[in-house]
């Protein structure tokens, strides 16, 4: 159900997004591989011609010609094959691009294609500023221009909203509701938080073999290549990353492959080796505003010796104040470790987020784009409306280290926060303790597994905030809030397509298991948190209906 807007409201909105008005005027578009129901349907609108080329499948190992329309889930380009209205998924495709693909796999109505050769470049072609956007899979969208970028991010909501929320475009509130993409002001040098992976062999495209080298300069230290969990793409400098995390990165890359030094880096498939992972977190001195950086080490064993002379000359950058070293013994390469030691300095740094001050830990979550999270979370609290008067209660779904509930801690009466991951309570109860807040509580529990007790605990919250991480809700918790039927509920996602899932379920219900939807959709919110990535991320607003 969508929020409706009085009929004489209607004559102020100018409509500002050209995109939307041709998507409503259009007989068919697609931004992201639908059910093949939907194509069937689809189909009754198409022309004649489209009637003629339907039938048509390529065949695996096929090369074929397509013209990329859009952009859809991850980024990857929706590409029809030249002629007829087969939909194919290519990665690195772009909006305009004629090029030539092979197809590598079908999955019902749509298949995938490795591109081959560009035969016509994308619209809005720029040059990327980095000299491993064409490999490494971190930004797969620098060579496109950034008001691109965004027009497509939001296009992709739209489409969600549109076909898995199943929101009608026809209702004249759809285009209120659907509010346009807030974009990021800074568009590099943004993240906060960089994780690069040590390996025994550097990943090279075909047209680079030749410079393979044998021993510790054939050593990387980077990203890993995309769909290799054993190949890592050797990165000097990061376009994303603080200037600071550069200068540590470019000092770790001038001396770790000495072969005086005895370091060794980790191998993922025989599990051998000692460095794992080079973690750089940068945050802020609370009272000076200027930037520090925390450097974490992440080894397979504890041999501090090992790391003292890396120690000792990244120590000497100014903005470093914390050395951390995190054991990982495990065969897994994951960054977390079992044990964790202080090599130099403190052992947290601080962040500043609308006004309150977060301290930060090696293995602690916090919004990775600090600069955008600001704008982020003034829109929750804008959506929450909160009176100020010290009367409502918030409930804090999936909070984490509790950043967003402790922001509204001090207009509510009291925030109630669950989340899985036992150290992050840990944090948001330091946190609340260091910004003086007494009217939180946060709870370690699993939402996906709530039981028939589940609420029994805090009073009604009169605003449910949900951040679930991207496979979203769990029907357990859509059945749960269906029932507790707070007067509102902000939905904060980083995932459109399970986001515009459970606004249908929470407006529609589901049919089939007999459950009833009890919820307007007002607004749906896109921000784009991480520029020259795929990642989107939503606010949207529910209200009792």
């Amino acid at each position: 159900m969508l929020a409706t807007t009085p009929a004489h409201s209607l004559r102020y909105v100018v409509p500002t997004r050209s995109w939307l008005h041709r998507f409503r005027c259009s007989s068919s578009s697609s931004l992201a591989p639908l059910p093949s129901s939907h194509f069937a349907a689809e189909e009754k609108t198409s022309d004649a011609s489209e009637k003629k080329t339907a039938p048509y499948y390529p065949k695996r190992g096929q090369t074929v010609e397509l013209v990329c329309e859009s952009l859809g889930f991850k980024g990857k380009g929706i590409c029809k094959v030249d002629g007829t209205g087969f939909v194919v998924m290519c990665d690195r495709a772009l909006p305009g691009e004629r090029f030539l693909g092979r197809v590598t796999r079908r999955k019902g109505s749509y298949a995938e294609v490795t591109k081959i050769e560009t035969i016509t470049p994308h619209r809005d072609l720029v040059e990327a500023p980095c000299e491993y956007a064409s490999y490494c899979g971190g930004c797969k969208t620098q060579n496109l221009s950034y008001e691109a970028q965004i027009r497509a991010k939001e296009e992709q909501v739209y489409e969600l909203i549109r076909h898995v929320g199943k929101f009608s475009d026809n209702n004249p509130s759809f285009e209120i509701v659907l509010k346009p993409i807030v974009a990021c002001d800074i568009q590099f040098h943004y993240r906060n938080k960089m994780e690069f992976s040590f390996g025994p062999q550097r990943w090279l495209p075909i047209e680079m073999l030749h410079e393979r080298e044998d021993g510790p300069e054939n050593f990387a230290l980077g990203l890993h290549a995309p769909g290799f969990f054993d190949k890592v793409l050797n990165v000097d400098k990061c376009l994303l990353q603080s200037e600071p995390g550069n200068m540590v990165l470019a000092a770790v890359q001038e001396c770790w492959r000495d072969p005086q030094l005895s370091l060794s880096p980790y191998n993922a498939r025989s599990h051998a080796g000692f460095l794992k992972h080079l973690m750089l977190r940068t945050g802020r001195n609370v009272e000076t505003g200027s930037q520090e950086l925390m450097v974490n080490f992440v080894t397979s064993s504890y041999k501090p010796e090992l790391l003292k002379p890396l120690v000792d000359r990244i120590s000497s950058i100014p903005q470093v104040v914390s050395i951390m070293n995190n054991i990982n013994s495990s065969v897994g390469n994951t960054s977390v470790g079992e044990k964790e030691y202080t090599l130099f300095g403190k052992d947290t740094i601080a962040e500043v987020l609308r006004g309150l001050t977060f301290q930060i830990s090696a293995n602690s979550f916090f919004q990775t784009n600090t600069h955008q999270a600001e704008v982020l979370y003034k829109l929750i609290e804008e959506c929450a409306g909160l009176k100020g008067d010290g009367s409502e209660v918030v409930l804090d779904l999936f909070c984490g280290t509790g950043t967003i509930g402790l922001t509204l801690a001090r207009r509510a009466k009291h925030v109630y926060g669950y989340e899985v991951v036992p150290q992050a309570i840990t944090d948001a109860n330091k946190n609340a303790q260091i910004n003086g807040i007494e009217n939180a509580t946060f709870i370690q529990g699993d939402l996906n597994k709530i039981g028939e007790d589940f609420g029994s605990n805090f009073p009604k919250p009169d605003i449910v905030i949900s951040d679930p991480n991207r496979p979203g809700m769990h029907m357990k918790l859509i059945k749960f809030l269906l029932k507790l039927k707070s007067p509102r509920i902000i939905y904060v996602s980083c995932n459109p397509a399970t986001c515009a899932r459970d606004l249908d379920y929470l407006c529609h219900g589901v049919e089939e298991k007999n459950i009833k939807g009890c919820y307007r959709l007002m607004s749906v919110q896109p921000v784009d948190m991480f520029p020259h990535t795929p990642h989107i991320e939503c606010v949207c607003l529910l209200e009792l209906s």
